[in-house]
């Protein structure tokens, strides 16, 4: 009887502790904060998967509630219904997968890869139901009949679209081999970005005293701090994080260590535990089964059917287009650095991938007595926040106030509130500057909720995170940044405009959910102000002077902009060829190396391959990000952001009339139109590749007319 009685309250208290557990879950209720923001401090990695499975739960009883009501099917019961389902999950993936990128455990990344398996299930069981299929293509065919404004008839088309293109119409045993296909697929890109942060994690290299040639003090600080925080105090320790190997790179007089590095970095994920190599090749090969089964010819086409591209003969035309205007450009810019190079060492030089960088620099120093580290001063972080905030305030009259109230996940992250002129609330902003462990390489913009109407005709704020890895500050000296360092921040900060500033009626339509060709031009766009000396006179100050930056400084910035335009664009096109090399395979990869090489064959650069080095492993963006066949759209983006900032100039780079227009046709209206309407509302006409041209110095003559850019 005992034995019993013991018995029963070990399993009252494993049920209790059970219940308790599920009952204090986070995320089983809005956030009860300051706008509602998440409260990280209450998070705990034992709650996420159990409140992904509790949203997963809620939205498929969202949905059957949709199948199951006997009104016949009409926009708001179906398509808004559909729209407004997933409430729970939405607001535990959100939060999720901002901290995966950004502040990750190893216990998130477990959860990752359990989750994603259970997500694709989901989605596919959604796209796969039947009975809502049936409902949407209702509403679809019978269209006319409601009174359905712009926005309205986007998010049904997008409703349409999403569910046809995504295998809806399937079939018998083809809708089960979907189902699989997208699971495999789904674990797939998990595990991809997961190895690319494991492995970059792993690589450090200690060097000398002597090993330190060339280098800036901010880098060599850095490095004997980073050093002594891992025990080895008198070394000098230099990891691959962005900011440090490209300082190495570009000024790391030992050509040697310059190899060495550039090997390092360049092999990343080819072989070892953390390798890709049969991970690119299995993606690329489901995406092209995916493709084929719902009747495209590869998987580019299949995709790009929702974009202002629409097909990849647009998408190649492109990239041909400005390949061949920018050849001859390369080609000379090349030949002046070989011949700078060999008067440099007196000697011939070959310029290999890993002397780039480093010859570049110098030749730039020297045309335009020009050098990054000179700027660097002036570009204290602090500074440059309310620099590029105050480009925000002029042109779209937006204030930004730290909110200490606001709970952040880290304490290098800061959120600031952010008001309109009027004082009316936009939405929160959170700001994370710096690499950590925890941290994946790179910069972006993401949302932890976006912006929408709910049910009752409240606007929704949303709450939107920049994300950077700039070099911290050491000892008395703060966070300095170079000009490419700025720009970086620029183009985050204009993706989060476009978060900021959505008003629509619909989250799946809010902010940057636009066609993905389109997404890139108000970041941009916001790059061209790095070269504008009135937006620089603005905050541009030495750190420790408080000296204005010398209009000597600007103007050589200016006139170095343009320098190496070809060789930035040429290898921006090879990322380009690469992926819709990848994503345009009528049949599964064999040796993936060999078809990197062909893929980029046409904008080579260097004359000699480097074995063992190659990007397609290391290709977060479209192996485990959201630009499979669509990495072309920086370039198509760049086209459209030098034409816009051409009208902006035209008319004064603060003019207000023109910011308006910017802000309302663009910046508010997400994906609620069709972009190329929404562009030519703004600037009256269809983009060209004549601004792009003049402005990188490829095409001198800005009144000769080019054909607009091929969209059909």
């Amino acid at each position: 009887m005992k034995k019993q009685i013991v018995k029963l309250l070990t399993l009252f208290t494993i049920l209790t502790s059970s219940f308790m557990t599920q009952a204090e879950n986070i995320f089983d209720k809005p956030f009860d904060t300051v706008h509602g923001t998440p409260p990280f401090s209450q998070f705990d990695d034992s709650q996420w998967m159990p409140a992904i499975d509790r949203g997963i739960e809620l939205a498929r009883q969202e949905i059957n509630a949709i199948t199951k009501q006997r009104s016949r099917p009409d926009f708001e019961n179906t398509i808004v219904a559909l729209e407004r389902s997933g409430k729970d999950l939405d607001r535990v993936l959100g939060v999720f997968y901002a901290l995966l990128e950004a502040n990750s455990t190893p216990a998130m990344m477990d959860v990752a890869m359990e989750a994603s398996a259970k997500l694709s299930d989901y989605s596919t069981s959604i796209i796969l139901n039947e009975a809502l299929w049936r409902r949407i293509k209702e509403v679809y065919e019978n269209r006319a009949l409601f009174n359905l404004d712009k926005e309205d008839e986007m998010l049904l088309q997008k409703t349409y679209d999403s569910f046809a293109l995504a295998g809806a119409n399937l079939q018998g045993e083809d809708r089960e081999k979907f189902r699989k296909l997208s699971s495999e697929l789904s674990a797939l890109t998990t595990a991809f970005g997961q190895n690319v942060l494991k492995e970059l994690n792993t690589y450090e290299v200690y060097l000398t005293k002597d090993d330190l040639a060339g280098l800036p003090e901010s880098s060599v600080v850095a490095a004997a701090e980073a050093a002594k925080e891992k025990g080895r105090d008198g070394e000098y320790l230099f990891t691959l994080d962005q900011p440090v190997y490209m300082a190495f790179m570009k000024y790391s007089s030992r050509p040697d260590l310059r190899e060495r590095m550039y090997k390092l970095y360049t092999s990343r994920n080819t072989k070892g535990e953390y390798s890709n190599m049969e991970n690119i090749k299995r993606i690329s090969a489901l995406r092209l089964e995916i493709a084929k089964l719902l009747g495209g010819k590869n998987y580019a086409a299949h995709s790009l059917q929702r974009t202002m591209a629409q097909n990849p003969d647009a998408v190649y035309d492109l990239l041909n287009r400005l390949r061949d205007a920018y050849r001859p450009a390369l080609d000379a810019e090349m030949a002046e650095l070989t011949d700078f190079a060999s008067k440099l060492e007196g000697k011939p030089v070959t310029i290999k991938p890993w002397d780039y960088s480093y010859y570049s620099n110098k030749l730039k120093a020297e045309k335009y007595s020009f050098d990054e580290e000179a700027l660097r001063p002036y570009f204290q972080l602090d500074k440059v926040v309310d620099g590029v905030f105050g480009l925000a305030t002029k042109l779209y009259g937006l204030k930004f106030t730290q909110n200490d109230s606001i709970e952040v996940y880290h304490p290098d992250v800061k959120a600031y509130d952010v008001s309109d002129a009027d004082g009316r609330f936009i939405g929160v902003l959170y700001t994370d500057f710096f690499p950590r462990a925890s941290k994946r390489p790179g910069a972006w913009m993401t949302s932890f909720k976006e912006q929408y109407i709910d049910e009752n005709g409240v606007n929704s704020r949303p709450h939107v995170q920049i994300v950077m890895n700039f070099t911290k500050p050491t000892g008395d000296t703060p966070s300095l940044l170079t000009p490419y360092e700025v720009e970086t921040f620029l183009h985050e900060f204009g993706h989060s405009l476009h978060g900021l500033l959505a008003d629509t009626k619909y989250a799946s339509l809010s902010g940057t959910s636009v066609y993905r060709d389109f997404v890139e031009l108000p970041s941009q766009f916001n790059e061209n102000y790095l070269t504008e000396k009135e937006f620089l006179d603005g905050f541009a100050r030495h750190y420790k002077t408080g000296e204005p930056i010398p209009a000597e400084l600007v103007e050589r910035l200016v006139a170095s902009s343009r320098y190496g335009a070809a060789y930035a664009c040429m290898r921006q096109l090879g990322f380009g060829y690469l992926d819709m090399a990848w994503h345009t395979i009528t049949a599964p990869v064999d040796d993936a190396a060999s078809f990197e090489k062909k893929a980029v064959e046409s904008v080579r650069i260097f004359a000699e391959d480097v074995p063992g080095s190659m990007t397609s492993p290391q290709f977060s963006h479209i192996f485990s990000g959201g630009y499979a066949a669509g990495y072309y759209s920086y370039k198509w983006a760049e086209v459209l952001d030098a034409d816009a900032f051409a009208f902006f100039k035209q008319n004064g780079i603060f003019d207000k009339a023109t910011a308006d227009s910017f802000r309302r046709n663009i910046l508010t209206r997400g994906g609620t139109e069709n972009p190329s309407e929404l562009y030519r509302r703004f600037r009256g006409q269809d983009p060209t590749i004549d601004a792009l041209l003049i402005r990188d110095g490829i095409k001198p003559e800005p009144h000769t007319t080019v054909a607009p850019m091929k969209k059909d």
